[in-house]
């Protein structure tokens, strides 16, 4: 869909600008009240707009806010009142500006599957509509969600400049590009974005995120723990604590400090949350998985884990949910749970054509696959598996940081099949991109004592120890 400049409904503007066809002003107040706790994270947004529909029924907007903001969940618990939303829209299209059109041509091709779709008409609305917080925050979420690296950041940078200080919201863009920059490994604008947008807003999980998402990049683990405490005060309270506690534990697992990264585990991570929430169980399933690759006792852990994921196993609705089902599936030898979940995923790819088809089929079997071969003993397997895939990884979804179980799990799978000269490979490529991580220079050790080579070996190792006595 391609807008065309200019809508003869334009009876009022949000608070930057942006054209609203529902007139009355307590409504477009409370549309940014909503946006705000969806930005924020602080608060329950779809109950904030439900109020406002409350009172105002015909107001478009609210419902595609609401449909809208429903489709980050990617859960087939929202799904009904996603849809529920977006058939009141089209109730009121005759009623809509152009703005409005595109964001409801955009839920439209979300619910027909068209991922990428959605994210084009979303743009097409950005780029007439610049100022359009909701189609921002929406354009670079998803991209989060599809994995599109690049998009993350020039979603951001081709409105930049059309944004300052002065326009309410600005401190969510500066956080939005600081994530976009990051990802792309420009790390010293992406925190110095992120740390503007704390200045004017310490209450912004997504920039706090941010800004630890380059600490961990760049392997800053001591001063990641301690941002995340300075600013602890922040983030704990809101919508974002679970991930932020889970980017925490990754600081405290890089360092060899296990014992506080279960005592994480336990406080805020096991049945942490609400009910059915599965962003909150995809950080506990993938912080057990890391553990599990250093053979750490877990105990009971993996079993009530599982125990939340086995009803959504055959849900196939975005193959990010099912690799971090399939972790807990394996880790509990629930071998019932792994085949309905396989069985679900390879009818769907046969038969479904939508955006998550290309996800699962290219990154999602191939990594459940590969977990069932690691935690079956056939690491040779799972290496083949994961080899050829693995600069191909960003089509799963979710962050770099995310990501690196499937490269981590590749890793200690060479080294069980010794492979060694494979794992030596491998376990390089990390300290390069890492070099102050002690857990990399433990693997080129254990890498270098494979093949033989003591002498390297004690060298990686004593380098390995000297980063965690810093």
């Amino acid at each position: 869909m391609t807008l065309s400049p200019g809508s003869p409904a334009r009876s009022a503007t949000d608070c930057r600008g942006v054209p609203v066809s529902y007139p009355h002003r307590d409504a477009i107040d409370g549309l940014e009240r909503a946006m705000e706790i969806s930005l924020s994270f602080n608060g329950d947004a779809v109950a904030e707009i439900d109020r406002v529909l409350g009172d105002h029924p015909n107001f478009i907007m609210g419902h595609l806010f609401k449909a809208a903001w429903l489709t980050q969940a990617m859960e087939t618990r929202v799904y009904d009142d996603m849809v529920a939303a977006a058939k009141r829209a089209e109730a009121l299209a005759p009623t809509a500006n152009d703005r409005e059109k595109g964001h409801l041509a955009a839920v439209q091709a979300w619910i027909r599957g068209d991922f990428y779709g959605a994210v084009q008409i979303w743009e097409d609305v950005l780029t007439h509509y610049p100022r359009d917080l909701l189609a921002l925050e929406l354009v670079h979420l998803t991209d989060v969600l599809l994995g599109d690296v690049v998009g993350q950041r020039d979603c951001v940078a081709r409105v930049f400049n059309l944004w300052d200080e002065g326009l309410p919201g600005y401190e969510f863009v500066l956080g939005f590009y600081s994530f976009g920059l990051e990802e792309n490994r420009d790390f010293h604008q992406a925190e110095e974005m992120g740390r503007r947008s704390l200045a004017m807003r310490p209450h912004n999980p997504y920039a706090i995120h941010a800004v630890s998402h380059v600490m961990e990049m760049q392997g800053r683990q001591q001063g990641g723990i301690r941002f995340m405490e300075d600013n602890g005060r922040y983030w704990k309270a809101s919508n974002f604590a679970n991930h932020l506690w889970w980017h925490t534990a990754l600081f405290h697992l890089d360092v060899g400090d296990t014992n506080r990264v279960l005592e994480i585990y336990d406080r805020h991570l096991r049945g942490a949350g609400h009910e059915g929430d599965k962003y909150e169980e995809l950080d506990a399933s993938a912080l057990l998985w890391r553990l599990k690759l250093l053979d750490i006792d877990t105990g009971t852990r993996w079993k009530d884990l599982a125990d939340r994921w086995e009803p959504s196993a055959q849900d196939t609705l975005y193959a990010f949910n099912d690799v971090h089902a399939m972790m807990t599936f394996v880790a509990d030898d629930r071998r019932d749970a792994q085949d309905r979940l396989l069985h679900a995923n390879e009818r769907y790819c046969e038969s479904a054509s939508d955006a998550n088809v290309a996800m699962s089929r290219e990154i999602g079997l191939p990594f459940c696959l590969a977990m069932k071969d690691f935690h079956e003993g056939r690491y040779g397997q799972c290496v083949d598996r994961l080899l050829p895939v693995r600069y191909r990884t960003h089509r799963l979804g979710g962050s770099f940081a995310q990501r690196d179980i499937i490269g981590w799990t590749l890793l200690e799978a060479a080294m069980r099949a010794r492979r060694f000269d494979l794992a030596l490979a491998l376990a390089n490529e990390r300290c390069a991109l890492k070099p102050t991580s002690a857990r990399n220079w433990e693997y080129v050790a254990r890498a270098f004592r494979g093949l033989g080579d003591r002498s390297n070996a004690e060298r990686a190792h004593a380098r390995a120890q000297a980063l965690m006595a810093a």
